[in-house]
């Protein structure tokens, strides 16, 4: 059977790491498959004997998408050392090349599309790229990571550790909206089951609240516990969605586990809300080709969200932006036979960054340029869609 291209090389590096006492960075996306991935490598490393120097989620509000300079700017005084990105990287050329001459080695962990070529890191794992001869592509980057520690770890990949890791990796595999096909129909399969008797105190939290008394499943019981942990926000470059997974404390997970929730539920108002100013300005032009809004009033972080009910219900590519000073950053989502991705690279000199799935990525530009980049999408799905 193929492996999955540059896995045991990563291996190899992380364990020299491990054994040298260097520094390791892990740096993810402030997303449920950053985040996931993010303590499952932790607590993989610090089962090898390791430690993690620091671990940092960026701000897409304040610092955008990706590894940017402002991160970099806060890190450099922990080179050198082993930096490893998970859930993001792959479209960051220039930061990379920045964090390189700060002294870090850079470790890319990402599933994403790959654009016109890689960046110049040290290690890539990514199923995408060129030379990977592994039959199944569509990892959230927790599958990717669970892979990881199965190497990492061999005879000490512990039943109760496996079953540990499973959970995350469904329920991010399930939020990413990734197939639910091959290697990740497995993990949901038994990490879903393996909830209800789970050891993690951040995941028996929700079993204490009110949040799944009405569940009539374990998938159903897997979903309201991905929206919950779906809503949570940064603190101090760390995230409490982190915080609840990580936590060895029935109390504060209880707690953490409450404020989430509550703030799911505020999430999910905002986000009808949205919806509807949206569907109100639909109403002028039904005939566009695409949905292309936005407004400075929006969170960033209820651009995905937006954009997946609008695009669901629709049909149509959508593309949601926050409206910022000088730039505006946004998500984006498209039905299955649309690649977004693909419709950006057309676009791309009107881009500061873009990147991500077919179906669901995001894009950063400046507002001088927006007029412009909904003309180019717009030409763009007239040539390559019935719509």
């Amino acid at each position: 059977m193929p492996e999955i291209k540059n896995l045991k090389k990563a291996a190899k590096r992380i364990l020299k790491a491990v054994k040298n006492k260097e520094r390791i960075i892990l740096y993810g996306d402030a997303d449920l498959d950053g985040i996931g991935a993010v303590v499952i490598l932790e607590e993989t490393i610090k089962n090898l004997g390791g430690q993690i120097t620091t671990v940092y989620f960026p701000d897409r509000e304040i610092e955008g998408y990706g590894i940017n300079k402002s991160a970099l700017n806060i890190l450099k005084d922990k080179a050198p050392a082993l930096f490893i990105s998970l859930d993001l990287g792959i479209g960051n050329f220039e930061e990379i090349k920045i964090a390189e001459k700060l002294g870090f080695e850079l470790l890319i962990i990402d599933h994403h599309q790959i654009l016109d070529k890689l960046p110049e890191a040290s290690i890539i794992v990514n199923p995408n790229q060129k030379g990977d001869k592994y039959p199944f592509k569509k990892f959230a980057t927790v599958g990717l990571v669970f892979e990881l520690s199965k190497i990492l770890l061999k005879k000490n990949f512990s039943e109760n550790l496996k079953q540990s890791f499973l959970e995350l990796t469904a329920l991010a595999t399930i939020f990413d909206m990734m197939p639910e096909t091959d290697d990740n129909e497995a993990f949901i399969a038994e990490g879903v089951r393996s909830l209800e008797t789970t050891f993690r105190p951040g995941l028996k939290a929700f079993f204490k609240t009110d949040l799944i008394k009405e569940c009539n499943s374990t998938r159903h019981i897997a979903q309201k516990i991905i929206s919950a942990l779906g809503a949570g926000e940064r603190i101090d470059h760390l995230n409490e969605t982190y915080l609840l997974l990580k936590t060895s404390s029935e109390e504060e997970a209880e707690n953490l586990a409450k404020i989430l929730i509550e703030k799911s539920s505020k999430k999910q108002l905002r986000t009808r809300k949205i919806v509807e100013e949206i569907e109100e300005r639909m109403v002028e032009k039904p005939q566009d080709p695409i949905v292309f809004e936005g407004n400075p009033l929006w969170p960033l972080v209820l651009t995905g969200p937006v954009a997946s009910k609008i695009c669901r219900q629709y049909g149509k590519p959508t593309f949601i932006f926050k409206i910022n000073g000088e730039e505006s950053v946004g998500g984006v989502r498209t039905p299955k036979e649309m690649n977004s991705v693909e419709a950006m690279k057309s676009c791309s000199n009107l881009l500061m960054t873009y990147g991500g799935h077919p179906q669901a990525s995001g894009f950063r530009l400046k507002n001088e340029n927006l007029e412009k980049f909904k003309e180019c999408l717009i030409e763009y799905f007239k040539k390559h869609s019935e719509v």
